[in-house]
């Protein structure tokens, strides 16, 4: 299952729990809540699991048997080949973001994954072997260092920044992640 990005997600639940995703979301499922938030909340607060496992959760459960496999197929497609370098990368940002609140919703396109609260507030793309590029919607903010305008690149963020390992994933960049989100 070396294919399959929920695999860590499900192994790391079955080590804290004695559950896997599967079975976590056969609960949340059982639990009958649609709404994602309460349903997150009621992970959390019935059943111990933290903000980013029941929020993975959450969104499994609520979807379509259809929209979950569309998910875990574009991100498997996302991440394979030589852009598997990159995986690593894009895990130490969702478990930052994941820290930043109960709202944030992932969308995997074809390409990226689109990271959402209100409105998106960034995108998250592995776009070679060595180099992954996260865009940051921050109207307004002044580039500097690794912070650059997005230019040609995406018109759907203002700024860009290349990420070339999981270190260059440090505070200042989660810093300018949490400003994005902020203004979602």
């Amino acid at each position: 299952m070396a294919d399959d990005p929920f695999a860590a997600t499900s192994s790391a639940l079955l080590n804290k729990t004695g559950k896997d995703l599967a079975a976590w979301t056969d609960i949340a499922r059982k639990a009958g809540i649609s709404r994602h938030m309460e349903l997150v909340q009621y992970l959390k607060a019935t059943h111990g699991l933290g903000h980013g496992h029941a929020n993975t959760v959450a969104h499994t459960a609520n979807q379509s048997a259809a929209a979950s496999m569309a998910d875990t197929d574009l991100l498997s497609a996302m991440f394979a080949g030589p852009k598997s370098a990159m995986k690593p990368v894009y895990d130490a940002l969702i478990d930052a973001v994941s820290a930043f609140g109960d709202d944030i919703e992932l969308a995997p396109k074809k390409g990226y994954v689109s990271l959402r609260r209100s409105k998106q507030f960034a995108i998250a793309q592995p776009s070679t072997k060595d180099r992954f590029d996260l865009g940051l919607n921050l109207k307004g903010e002044a580039v500097a260092g690794r912070l650059e305008a997005s230019g040609s690149w995406n018109a759907m963020v203002s700024h860009r920044v290349r990420i070339g390992s999981v270190a260059e994933v440090d505070a200042e960049l989660i810093g300018w992640l949490r400003a994005a989100y902020e203004r979602g």
